[in-house]
């Protein structure tokens, strides 16, 4: 077995990238302080076509260098907004038409692995703060919220991993 070439990865550019179907997801960062976490969720976003990332409140915005040092570009391919806080931008896409779900650890939520993404639904997954999570009052004006299952001493995953499980399971359920 060998590794592919960069030339056999069959990569779309940017133009293709801009036009092909997305998945029906809008990620949200609420108050993120990582650029590094900002740049490692944008090229997450890019590798599972997501339709965009609302940056809010203190989450910076591109072009940085230290975003594009784990974005690698990608913040050139995927689409995003700022917003001034998390709350705008539930407003805005709730009236898009977008269930709200917050990825957190909260009473009464649904565990990701038994939550069901309806293929005729548009989401908005919301990531929270990297020590205080979704925003209190962010919580108040979700729809639902999903909790990743998990088994170790820890109680919390870094939210690039959070990112990344979540949206892998999204694509997995709607796209496979």
């Amino acid at each position: 077995m060998q590794k592919l070439k960069l030339d056999e990865l069959n990569r779309v550019s940017i133009a293709e990238f801009k036009e092909q179907e997305k998945l029906p997801v809008v990620v949200v960062l609420d108050n993120v302080r990582s650029m590094h976490n900002i740049g490692s969720i944008f090229r997450t976003s890019d590798g599972f076509s997501v339709e965009g990332i609302c940056l809010c409140g203190i989450t910076a915005q591109p072009p940085h260098r230290e975003i594009e040092k784990t974005a690698l570009g990608a913040t050139q391919s995927v689409s995003w907004q700022h917003f001034e806080t998390t709350s705008d931008a539930v407003v805005s896409l709730r009236n898009d038409g977008y269930e709200i779900i917050a990825i957190e650890q909260a009473s009464g939520s649904a565990m990701l692995n038994t939550f069901e993404p309806a293929k005729n639904k548009k989401y908005a997954l919301i990531f929270g703060n990297e020590v205080n999570g979704v925003a209190d009052e962010v919580m108040k004006q979700i729809d639902e919220c999903i909790e990743i299952p998990q088994f170790g001493t820890k109680h919390s995953f870094n939210i690039t991993i959070s990112a990344g499980i979540v949206l892998w399971d999204f694509f997995a359920k709607l796209r496979l």
